[in-house]
């Protein structure tokens, strides 16, 4: 398999479901759905290997469209590392678009900044059209896959395919929700109706019922390397429930208690059930965590140069490296994190080894232009190509995740022993020392600047400040915040398309309403 992506079910996927770009006025795609298509193993392995590949095209694929610009599409790094976030822009290039994200003015970052927005698709934030395209085929395959002629597929093929199909769906329900909170929410196959936005709590409810049904039918892992962590594995479906009972809980507070226990169970079963198929790699292997495929990732979206894949501008990388890891000829980072922000995940004379491995310690806190972050610097340097640099696959999900997670759901629950037993885990592994005399409050701020420590730089910081709450937290030192009302109103979301030629309510659905804090 060159890779996991270059199949020809991408191009009749795209001809098959292009009906989608109508506001889910889906034209059946008769080409996939008799069978002509739908005959053998090779023909399921296919179609299922495409669902991966839409999804990649969701959050990364350039938009080709006419007036839409021809950039790169910076999904993880502006909807979660630079929204909101303690950033700077560096001087001399003093990016707008850096200072825009961190003030969440989302208006100016998708039409106010010449040159940028179009140069990065900003308007792809406002469009969930492509996130339909992966919900649609996933509803298909669901449908289809059990009409496989007997003898085909074997029991336990059936279950593993269904279990893709269903985890790319909730995927992409559970991506779309963070973007736009309410979401049309169907799963019907060939679907040619209109829907209005569902609440977003009963969105994810429906897909923890949804997954959860299935989960365990994934592998721990494959047999394969170059299908771990890029096909869902147990350890996959687990850490996306896990994600999904959060922002629950964060959002039905009422239910909070049992979205924390899903939680615990979920993680336990991971942890106690994977039998070596998962593990924290000592920082030493940096290298090998985020150039993917390792036994700490549970899920990441792939890129390789040598097969003309990159993220190009789109990485958060792009803003903290600079030569050599980078064109030589750009030397400074556009990006850096405040003085006190740094200060305070890494405390002058820490011995975290995050500070060594993952960073240059002289710049870490300059604040400036000087800020190298190389935590994801599995570069091929060129001269000529600033922007086939790293070589990393995205990262969506690690091991760490699911420890952590655990943390903050064991906390909530008043189970501080436990939650610090979680928590330390991951600060061993980083060589600081164990915390074992923090409760409440100041156990839940620990567990939250770990979070930071850990996974700066792979697009949770924004996600993790909203469902916390911390956004409206007068405490919370760092980084945007807005008052409650102006929370409730969505000034958490992105704005969503309605104009001429957007896919939300002028392609034929009325019942179709926009996120009006942004109007």
């Amino acid at each position: 398999m060159k890779h996991i992506f270059k199949s020809l079910l991408i191009i009749t996927l795209f001809s098959g479901l292009s009906g989608c770009q109508k506001f889910l006025n889906v034209d059946p795609p008769s080409d996939l759905s008799g069978n002509n298509f739908w005959r053998n193993k090779a023909d399921v392995e296919r179609f299922v290997n495409g669902l991966y590949g839409l999804f990649r095209e969701a959050v990364y694929r350039p938009d080709m469209t006419a007036g839409a610009g021809d950039g790169e599409f910076p999904f993880f790094a502006w909807g979660g590392d630079m929204r909101g976030a303690p950033v700077l822009a560096n001087s001399p290039s003093n990016r707008q678009y850096i200072t825009q994200l961190a003030n969440n003015n989302m208006n100016t970052v998708v039409y106010g900044i010449p040159d940028y927005s179009n140069l990065f698709n900003a308007r792809r934030f406002t469009q969930w059209n492509r996130f339909f395209k992966v919900i649609a085929s996933a509803n298909i395959a669901v449908d289809r896959i059990p009409t496989v002629p007997d003898g085909a597929l074997s029991d336990a093929d059936i279950k593993r395919y269904i279990a893709e199909s269903v985890f790319i769906r909730n995927m992409a329900y559970f991506f779309m929700v963070r973007l736009w909170g309410d979401v049309p929410y169907y799963t019907e196959p060939y679907f040619n109706g209109r829907l209005a936005r569902t609440k977003q709590v009963e969105v994810l409810q429906k897909c923890l019922e949804d997954l959860n049904a299935v989960y365990k039918d994934l592998p721990w892992t494959y047999s394969d390397p170059t299908q771990i962590a890029v096909r869902a594995m147990r350890g996959s479906g687990a850490v996306l429930l896990m994600h999904m009972n959060m922002w629950l809980a964060g959002f039905d507070a009422a239910n909070a208690a049992t979205y924390y226990n899903n939680v615990n169970t979920l993680a336990t079963d991971v942890i106690q059930g994977n039998a070596g198929a998962y593990q924290l790699l000592p920082l030493s292997q940096t290298k090998v965590i985020f150039k993917g495929r390792s036994k700490e990732g549970l899920f990441e979206i792939p890129q390789n140069v040598n097969y003309g894949e990159s993220f190009g501008w789109s990485a958060f990388s792009d803003n903290v490296l600079y030569a050599p890891y980078k064109n030589y000829q750009i030397t400074t980072s556009y990006l850096s994190y405040t003085r006190a922000f740094m200060e305070k995940l890494f405390p002058t004379g820490s011995p975290d080894q995050r500070i060594t491995a993952w960073y240059d310690p002289a710049t870490i806190y300059s604040a400036g232009n000087k800020f190298l972050m190389l935590k994801f610097a599995n570069v091929y340097a060129n001269q000529n190509a600033e922007d086939v640099n790293p070589d990393d696959n995205q990262t969506v999900f690690r091991l760490p995740d699911i420890y952590l997670l655990q943390a903050e759901a064991l906390n909530k629950l008043n189970r501080a022993g436990e939650a610090q037993a979680a928590l330390n885990v991951v600060r061993g592994r980083a060589g600081l020392p164990a915390i074992n005399n923090l409760t409440g409050d100041a156990l839940d701020n620990e567990i939250f600047f770990e979070r930071c420590r850990e996974f700066m730089g792979e697009g949770l910081y924004w996600y993790d400040v909203v469902r916390t709450r911390r956004i409206v937290d007068p405490t919370y030192e760092f980084g945007y915040k807005c008052t409650v009302s102006q929370f409730a109103a969505g000034a958490w979301t992105w704005p969503l398309d309605g104009s001429n030629g957007g896919d939300a309510v002028n392609n034929g659905n009325p019942l179709i309403t926009l996120n009006t804090y942004w109007q």
